[in-house]
């Protein structure tokens, strides 16, 4: 398309050279001039290509997209991009996936990747972007990319990434402290104060020590949802799926994940350390961390600015804690293209534009955004120091060690299915385990496995009933 047009203006100008040329010529010999020529009609200018955006966050990020808008519009003739801003990232996937007219570029969830790409709503990057020079190897993790690779191509630019870290109150957990009085306290790097490894012990020691029942203070209050235990779980050894490419069950019946759990629900059940359901339908936990009431909280990024607002609250970040390796769970966003955009090259040149470091950097500096762009990560736009947190590279540093969960319809109805029990073990003091985990794995096949379900006759589990019974007859 961009070829046709650079042609099409080629033609144009060597057109009105002959016609200028023609203009200018005078007779010889004596002969009268010729009839000048006539003067060309004059022609509108080309239509504006109209393009949409469609974005999502908080309002300063909104703003922020806006901008970058207005500056793309301001800096270049025959196109008119329109931010269309949405609530939250299903919304817009849902527009994107469901509606008559999507927009044209679009911010999507890796979590939505699978479900845009069966719609046939996205376009395929690869070529684009190879036109326009943008380079993977250097500009992003491999991993980042690939995680928006799919059918041999790549489908969408990484845009930002958002690993879980713990936050912790600085005041609460004082490591010094803690030392001194011979606790299991991580030690500082030396020469840049950064903390890279950060146990379970010492997370549990810090969640004793921070817990106060004089001052009011509790030590940590994860949540109790697949998205709050999976760090845990995959970093103790265990599995959250049965399979990972597609999963059919939750796998937290198997030995792997029962013995990953046992240290951390025993943590997390302790009542002395975390919020009571009296606390909670009070407040949020990140609510009570904002107060300076609890001293630990499991976050991402985005909580960052709402806490820099809280007067006197003192808080940094660290990775979330080690049992056997380091892992952390989260999301990533991308750019993509819609399928259904009428001006492929001038969405892609925007796109290209939307992931350049002078664009990222002005989302990245209202505090929400982890940029997938490295040159940015490095940078101050991101870094922010004489902010808190005073290690922001911790949210960089993590993204190492995140680990993507399997793409599948629903999350929401996936975490739905297994609220109860799933709740049992964190908040029943001595919780049958064994019983708890087998449900959890049996309700998560009605969102991830109903067909299987459903061919399992009940004839076929009488007989098996049947066979169990008699097999344990003497």
């Amino acid at each position: 398309m961009a070829e046709q047009r650079r042609r099409a203006r080629r033609g144009a100008a060597t057109a009105l050279a002959t016609l200028l040329a023609a203009g200018v010529l005078v007779a010889c010999d004596g002969q009268e001039d010729p009839t000048p020529a006539p003067t060309p009609t004059p022609r509108p200018p080309a239509e504006t290509i109209e393009l949409t955006f469609g974005a999502y966050g908080s309002e300063a990020e909104v703003e922020a997209f806006r901008g970058v808008v207005d500056t793309y519009n301001d800096s270049l003739e025959g196109v008119e991009v329109t931010l269309e801003a949405f609530p939250d990232a299903e919304a817009l996937a849902q527009e994107v996936r469901d509606g008559d007219t999507p927009p044209d570029v679009f911010l999507l969830s890796r979590a939505d990747l699978d479900e845009t790409i069966a719609a046939g709503r996205s376009t395929p990057l690869g070529e684009l972007v190879d036109e326009r020079g943008v380079d993977f190897g250097d500009g992003y993790s491999r991993d980042s990319v690939l995680a928006f690779a799919a059918d041999g191509d790549q489908q969408c630019m990484p845009y930002g990434s958002s690993p879980m870290v713990v936050y912790y109150n600085t005041a609460l957990v004082d490591f010094e402290r803690m030392a001194e009085r011979g606790l299991d306290a991580p030690v500082p790097d030396e020469e840049t104060g950064d903390i890279e490894r950060f146990t379970f012990d010492q997370f549990r020691a810090a969640a004793q020590f921070a817990s106060r029942p004089r001052r009011g203070t509790k030590g940590v209050y994860v949540e109790p949802t697949l998205r709050g235990l999976a760090p845990f779980v995959y970093s103790g050894g265990g599995q959250l799926f049965d399979d990972n490419g597609e999963p059919t069950s939750l796998a937290f019946s198997s030995d792997d994940t029962r013995e990953a759990l046992a240290p951390t629900l025993e943590l997390l059940r302790d009542p002395a350390v975390t919020l009571t359901d009296e606390q909670l339908a009070e407040a949020t936990p990140l609510e009570w961390f904002a107060r300076g009431r609890l001293a630990m909280v499991p976050g991402f990024r985005s909580a960052t600015p709402a806490l820099r607002e809280q007067e006197g609250l003192d808080f940094d970040v660290l990775p979330m804690p080690v049992i056997d390796d380091a892992v952390t769970t989260g999301d990533l966003t991308g750019l993509c293209i819609s399928s259904e955009t009428g001006a492929q090259a001038a969405a892609a040149d925007f796109l290209v534009y939307l992931v350049s470091a002078e664009a990222v950097s002005r989302v990245s500096a209202q505090g929400y955004l982890v940029p997938a762009n490295l040159e940015v990560a490095s940078s101050a736009d991101f870094q922010q120091p004489g902010q808190l947190p005073e290690h922001a590279q911790v949210f960089t540093d993590s993204i190492d060690d995140l680990l993507l969960l399997p793409l599948i319809e629903s999350y929401a109805d996936l975490e739905q299915a297994v609220r109860a029990p799933l709740r049992q073990l964190f908040t029943t003091p001595v919780p049958d385990v064994e019983a708890l985990t087998t449900q959890i794995d049996e309700q998560s096949r009605t969102v991830l496995d109903p067909e299987g379900l459903e061919s399992e006759s009940p004839s076929d589990e009488a007989s098996e009933d049947a066979g169990d019974e008699a097999s344990e007859t003497p």
